[in-house]
């Protein structure tokens, strides 16, 4: 018997969340599992995992394959959460900001100039 540790799909449409399950690899994604080894949220900000790495090991010493999605997630996982990305800013956003750097750089040379005086 072919062992996988993968992910099972449950959820609403377009709101998935996924358990990380324990299969037979002939029985269907979302059918009968062996036992269920952690949650994924994709949804949530940032993304929840929860692995329950030790049973995972010993899944794995059994004989266990784990799926591509599943060893990503164990990557992550161990990795830890990631600092977030800055947010891209917009080609009008950027020419605001040059705007307001050059009248800074003006106002702050225009007050020097006049302390001089």
């Amino acid at each position: 018997m072919a062992v996988k540790i993968r992910l099972a799909r449950h959820g609403s449409k377009k709101r998935p969340y996924y358990r990380v399950v324990v299969a037979d690899s002939r029985s269907p994604r979302d059918g009968r599992f062996i036992e269920e080894v952690g949650r994924y949220s994709p949804l949530t900000s940032p993304k929840t995992i929860s692995l329950d790495t030790e049973k995972i090991a010993e899944w794995q010493a059994k004989g266990a394959q784990l799926t591509d999605a599943v060893a990503a997630l164990m990557k992550a996982a161990e990795e830890g959460p990631k600092a977030p990305a800055e947010a891209k800013k917009s080609k009008k956003q950027l020419a605001k900001e040059a705007e307001a750097a050059k009248a800074a750089e003006a106002a702050a040379a225009e007050a020097a100039e006049s302390t001089e005086e």
